[in-house]
């Protein structure tokens, strides 16, 4: 006789046994409808009615676990993953019918199904799928030319390697380990009273060696820390420099906090004065379990979202194109406000004033280009006080995308916008993935409309600025180049920092500025190959900066090349010791805002241990907190309201009340929601919850005990 076997509520595996009575079919049911019929009448059912008005079963209350027979009266079903009972793992009964005749035959070539038992899913891979097993089922739908499932499988490679780069990608070789550290409690008495509430620090040495003060300058270094250590490096880390005997706080910014292993890195970029030919010593302080989210006064403003953001300081705006992230605006901000800007249609795509980088096909055929992206195939978009960072990356594409999708060339750019300095960075990468000719490639190319400039500058191989026409001993030797205006003082003008190439010769330092361009105005564009071939693992890289101050032919000159050797000569940071000789004095305030030394009105851990009762409950056996998830990145207590800034997983989830105020509890996990659960820690009146984009969730957010119950430890 059959038998179902329940495995939960409304759930069931149907088992039917084969005339042989060894063999068995089984299969999952559930759907919800009323039906009469017995299992045996079913079975006498001709296939082709049965295919077309399929049965269901009921099974009993009181039989979990059990094996029951089928039984009459109305009955409750629900669908498993969408599939019916007529069409379970690909098999429609009639076939199921058929395999069972086959067996009652005694055909000995028929061989016996295995009875079907689920699979418990107690692992990581077993709950996700690996890289090349996804390759694999690619590679078959492309031979069976079923390319709406190969471009489904391609998009879920893609998440796969998302992944793979969040657990496995090198941040690259921390300049202080992290076992290199020191307690806060070994530091003279009036550092460690005015560093109250933090634990450990780590000493990082500066030095200025061409002779040039150093005002706000970009320091960018990469450190790692023990993961006992801390729980969010955003949230914790913060600097102060050791100036006379004084400790003063530094801005700073947390960038690409990961988890290696019993490690965590980050890399910490903050602003430094520096007196020339000096060296100087920073504490790098963390482990503060009560600390907030810092908030340094700025003069960044960065508004929109995704890559199509407006980028704003005390100096210019920056408008990056909403449909590929290009710069395509550029408003200077002094008297009358000049905007740069490229006119006209483009060439189909919207126009901007950077229009590097791409390059054209052999034989002249077509040019690809990054501007041709209606969206960016891949980007990373990193916002904070001192700094916001829009790096794009992915191949060019052709005029007629996808006709032609060549894989041969993968452009890397990034920008990279600071508060109160009159200059941006942009890095470049391209390289080669397989060889090819190009009849030409561009790396720097920039198009202003209207004639707003009424001469040129450029800057040689001695560092030296003119503002004549490039002869032609320098038309491949151009460090700098640009424009002003006489009359208006305004300027804009790029710094060649870095450019070099692996696997290539010497590369091509052209792009010598024009002053009346057909069709726009002014324009500069750099070619730097060397010849066409470009080989298989070449890769060509640049740094430019690129400056918007009032310029005179008297004062501009030297200003620009101070500013160029700056920038190619930055401070150099090292790992450091407190210099023995320095009395430490008493610093004025604190480096705790309230509510950070441990004297917080209601205890901070009372609330993060309150937000471990509040669950995701689509995991539904997991029973992982939001707090284990790494989705709550702030806590702050002023009073009696409690404020709590939150993320959600992805964009897919982009309800954050779903956590606050939503129906998140389900059986058998006590679950709350935020709000709930906070406003029953005592002394808590309004709790606030702000919901964040930045930084993006990743898996590197996760504490030790929810990587335990995702697999991953």
């Amino acid at each position: 006789m059959p038998g179902i076997y329940c495995i939960q509520q409304e759930m069931a595996i149907l088992v039917l046994p084969l005339e042989d009575q060894k063999s068995h079919l089984a299969f999952i049911v559930g759907d919800l409808v009323d039906t009469n019929n017995s299992l045996d009448a079913l079975l006498a059912t001709s296939p082709s009615s049965i295919h077309e008005s399929p049965k269901r079963w009921h099974v009993p209350k009181g039989t979990r676990n059990q094996t029951v027979g089928v039984t009459r009266g109305p009955i409750k079903r629900r669908k498993f993953l969408g599939i019916s009972l007529s069409g379970f793992a690909g098999i429609s009964l009639p076939r199921l019918l058929q395999l069972r005749g086959r067996a009652a035959t005694g055909d000995p070539q028929v061989k016996p199904i295995t009875p079907f038992r689920p699979a418990k899913e107690t692992t990581y891979w077993e709950r996700t799928d690996r890289f090349e097993e996804k390759m694999k089922l690619l590679e078959a739908a492309w031979q069976r030319k079923d390319f709406r499932l190969a471009r489904a499988l391609a998009h879920s490679l893609r998440s796969t390697a998302i992944q793979a780069q969040a657990e496995e990608e090198s941040p690259g070789t921390p300049l202080v380990a992290a076992a290199r550290y020191e307690t806060v409690d070994a530091l003279p008495s009036p550092w460690r009273n005015w560093a109250k509430g933090w634990k450990y620090y780590k000493t990082l040495t500066l030095d200025e060696r061409i002779g040039q003060e150093r005002q706000g300058e970009p320091v960018g270094v990469l450190l790692s820390f023990p993961t006992e250590q801390g729980t969010s490096l955003t949230r914790e880390v913060r600097v102060a420099r050791v100036n006379d005997g004084v400790l003063k706080e530094v801005p700073c910014q947390v960038i690409d906090e990961v988890r290696r292993g019993n490690e965590r890195l980050c890399k910490l970029l903050f602003m430094a004065d520096t007196p020339a030919r000096q060296q100087q010593s920073f504490l790098v302080l963390y482990g503060n379990p009560d600390a907030e989210l810092p908030a340094y006064p700025s003069d960044l403003v960065t508004t929109g979202e995704g890559f199509g953001l407006d980028i704003e300081n005390q100096f210019f705006k920056a408008s990056l194109s909403r449909q590929m992230g290009q710069l395509e605006r550029l408003t200077l901000k002094r008297e009358h406000g000049l905007e740069l800007f490229s006119g006209g249609e483009g060439h189909g795509e919207p126009p901007g004033i950077d229009w590097a980088h791409d390059y054209v096909a052999s034989g002249s055929f077509q040019k690809l280009r990054i501007t041709y992206w209606d969206a960016c195939p891949d980007y990373e978009v990193v916002r904070g006080p001192l700094c916001t960072i829009v790096r794009r990356w992915g191949f060019p594409y052709s005029p007629v995308h996808p006709l032609f999708s060549p894989s041969r060339l993968n452009i890397d750019v990034e920008y990279r916008f600071y508060a109160g300095l009159p200059w941006f960075h942009k890095l470049g990468r391209m390289q080669a993935v397989k060889d090819f000719d190009a009849e030409a490639l561009r790396d720097d190319e920039w198009v202003f409309s209207g004639h707003s400039f009424t001469d040129m500058v450029w800057i040689g191989p001695d560092g030296k600025l003119r503002t004549v026409e490039v002869d032609t001993e320098h038309q491949d030797k151009l460090w700098g180049v640009g424009f002003f205006n006489k009359e208006s003082k305004d300027s804009f003008i790029a710094l060649f920092l870095e450019h070099k190439a692996e696997g290539l010769p010497e590369l091509k330092h052209s792009g010598g500025p024009t002053m009346s361009y057909r069709w726009h105005g002014q324009l500069w564009s750099r070619y730097p190959l060397p010849g066409k071939h470009v080989p298989a693992g070449a890769v060509l890289h640049e740094k430019n900066a690129y400056v918007a101050l009032p310029f005179t032919a008297a004062e501009g000159p030297s200003m620009i090349e101070d500013l160029r050797r700056r920038l190619v000569n930055p401070l150099v940071v090292s790992a450091g010791d407190l210099p023995k000789q320095i009395a430490a004095k008493d610093s004025p305030g604190r480096l705790a805002r309230p509510g950070e030394a441990g004297d917080s009105s209601i205890p901070k851990k009372a609330l993060w241990d309150a937000l471990r009762d509040c669950k995701d409950a689509q995991f539904y056996t997991a029973d992982i907190s939001v707090v284990d998830l790494g989705l709550v990145y702030d806590v702050r207590v002023r009073g009696d309201v409690v404020t709590v800034v939150m993320a959600m997983p992805h964009r897919g989830r982009p309800r954050l009340g779903y956590f606050t105020h939503g129906s998140i509890s389900v059986h058998p996990t006590l679950s709350l929601p935020v709000r709930e659960r906070l406003l029953k820690v005592v002394g808590v009146r309004q709790v606030v919850v702000e919901q964040t984009w930045e930084p993006g969730w990743s898996s590197n957010q996760l504490t030790d005990e929810g990587r335990r119950k995702f697999g991953l430890l």
